[in-house]
């Protein structure tokens, strides 16, 4: 039998208010529940000076309500009833009981030590056991920015590094299609998420929490909280690097990330012309304001080579990223082709990294992967900014 919203909001009714005059919901600070596949989330709205203070009473409402027959699961986030201008405060991150057990599909490479690992941004809780988290992002949809994610991190672990990847799409999850992974998470403790692996990759993925077809209308708060659960309390092992599979645009997710998790860079995809570009710089913008390092941009579906003919198209014109890196001062990463064999092999979950490595586009991405590597090693080089919000 399925739990219902209102079976939750009676069942919360137990728990008590702050003031100890009242329970949570008559005092007005849970905010709309919901429910899938028999995981419950919401959160718990409190004054911003008492988020940390706090902590004990989201605990005892994830504890109640899993108490409920039908309930598989909680996410019960802490959101800071802030003033205008100030930011919210991040949660305690869980200390996730990392295990060292690598099994999965390595194809033989040799891990990488973790060497070069880029400083702490000041203010910014790492995660234990990774050594450095990068973003790809996007100014906008429909620019390969998910399949660029997925082959970049699975050319990163081929070129010998121990790698995860975070979908942090909330609302258009790709990562259990481009990899092939379905199923659902289990739990250690019944708090820490076990992450889903494919190809030598641990995943974490809001597709693998609910289904396909659900449709996650949440507000700001909600994504940030879901983000910062699935990166804080997922039990990662250690990793060399994370690739963040970022949405497009410039929103609550991109300033979650970009404010809360110590980023060691940014890779920013687009496609060669000028309207893909203008978004790309806004999340430039974005990134440098907020002192994230630019690691360089990717210019994905630079041109096209005909399968019958071999002759080559630049479809979406051709080179625009490249001279937009330049005018801006950052490394320009590669040009990846449209190709029907990096479409068929994404769509069919294999990516064209290690179904075809030894082929032209899986060198490509490689190539990529190596200088993103470089770029992290560099910025060990650089003192980290302290970034102070107002």
């Amino acid at each position: 039998m399925d739990v219902t919203k209102e079976q939750v909001l009676d069942k919360l009714k137990t728990v008590r208010g702050p003031d100890l005059e009242s329970n949570i919901v008559d005092l007005g600070m849970v905010s709309d529940v919901f429910i899938a596949d028999g995981k419950v989330y919401f959160s718990i709205t409190v004054p911003a000076e008492r988020a940390k203070d706090l902590e004990p009473l989201r605990q005892a409402a994830e504890r109640t309500v899993k108490e409920l027959p039908g309930v598989k699961g909680a996410m019960v986030a802490l959101t800071a009833d802030k003033k205008a201008g100030g930011a919210t405060p991040p949660r305690p991150a869980a200390q996730p009981a990392h295990g060292h057990n690598h099994q999965g599909h390595h194809h033989g490479h040799a891990h990488a030590a973790p060497q070069g690992r880029p400083p702490q941004q000041q203010g910014k809780a790492g995660v234990p056991g990774i050594g450095a988290i990068i973003a790809v992002a996007s100014g906008k949809g429909g620019v390969g920015k998910s399949t660029t994610a997925v082959n970049l991190a699975l050319a990163l672990q081929a070129n010998g590094l121990r790698v995860g990847v975070l979908d942090a799409d909330i609302y258009g999850p790709s990562m259990p299609r481009l990899l092939k992974i379905s199923g659902r998470p289990g739990q250690i403790d019944g708090r820490i998420i076990k992450p889903m692996e494919n190809y030598g990759l641990k995943v974490m993925s809001m597709g693998f929490l609910v289904d396909e077809e659900t449709a996650m209308i949440w507000r700001g708060p909600m994504v940030q909280s879901a983000l910062m659960q699935m990166l804080r309390e997922v039990a990662w092992g250690e990793l060399d690097v994370l690739v963040v599979d970022m949405p497009p645009g410039t929103g609550d997710a991109q300033l979650t990330m970009a404010q809360q998790v110590p980023l060691a860079g940014a890779v920013i995809v687009s496609t060669p012309q000028d309207l893909a570009l203008i978004d790309a710089r806004k999340g430039l913008t974005m990134f440098r304001k907020v002192e994230v390092p630019v690691l360089g941009i990717i210019e994905n579906m630079s041109y096209f080579i005909a399968p019958d003919t071999g002759n080559r198209y630049d479809i979406f014109g051709h080179g625009g990223a490249r001279n937009e890196a330049e005018r801006i001062g950052v490394p320009f990463l590669g040009e990846v082709p449209l190709t029907m064999t990096i479409r068929e092999t994404s769509d069919a979950g294999t990516p064209v990294v290690v179904s075809e490595p030894d082929g032209v586009s899986a060198g490509i991405y490689r190539d990529i992967a190596t200088k993103v590597w470089q770029q992290l090693k560099g910025s060990t080089q650089r003192a980290a900014p302290a970034i102070v919000f107002d």
